[in-house]
């Protein structure tokens, strides 16, 4: 706490023991910031804290103070609301880097928790669209592949032996599924999925 009264643009309000007394007390003197620990002797945690917290001030930053360098406690105190998380073994330049850096509304992550979550969004993000090729029928697959290779309505009627008003029905039904809204992103997701190998 010393720290952060040395700096001349910040001021520690209040202390707390718990979760409970942390809520009531950011209540009532309405900080900028809270930094919230996770693991506290007794009471309420540092998740339901800064859930509860947001919910009554929206606008506040909470900066987890935590010694857990570990995904699932990461991933919590975010889901809880908190704007940024920062390790206890945390240099004090970069304490106070964080502290400023939520104060004016941004997020802050340490960066090996940066990276980590880097990662695993793209992880989620191919495994995603993976998922969304399977949620096409063999005859929407055909289909996209035709319409990426540049065939007509009608040419592609023609090919499959179904009618026009069918074909623009599974184009629907694909963008739909797909979350598509172009004939270009259509084209990029079937060469991308390799689509385009069928016989023509």
């Amino acid at each position: 706490m010393m720290l952060m009264n040395a700096q001349t643009d910040m001021e520690v309000v209040g202390e707390a023991a718990d979760g409970n007394e942390g809520i009531n007390k950011a209540l009532e003197l309405k900080p900028d910031v809270v930094l919230m620990d996770l693991s506290m002797p007794y009471g309420k945690d540092g998740f339901f804290a800064t859930a509860e917290l947001k919910k009554e001030m929206p606008h506040l930053s909470v900066l987890i103070l935590t010694m857990h360098d570990d995904d699932e406690y990461l991933f919590r105190g975010l889901k809880a609301g908190a704007s940024g998380y920062i390790l206890k073994s945390a240099p004090s330049q970069e304490l106070l880097h964080a502290i400023r850096t939520v104060r004016k509304g941004e997020a802050y992550l340490y960066p090996t928790a940066t990276k980590r979550l880097i990662e695993g969004y793209l992880n989620f993000a191919e495994k995603e669209e993976q998922d969304s090729l399977d949620l096409l029928s063999s005859r929407e697959k055909e289909v996209l592949s035709f319409v990426a290779l540049g065939y007509s309505n009608k040419e592609i009627a023609d090919k499959l032996v179904i009618s026009v008003k069918t074909v623009e029905n599974h184009k629907a039904k694909i963008m739909e599924k797909l979350q598509l809204t172009t004939r270009p992103q259509l084209v990029k997701f079937a060469i991308k999925k390799g689509l385009l190998d069928l016989d023509e």
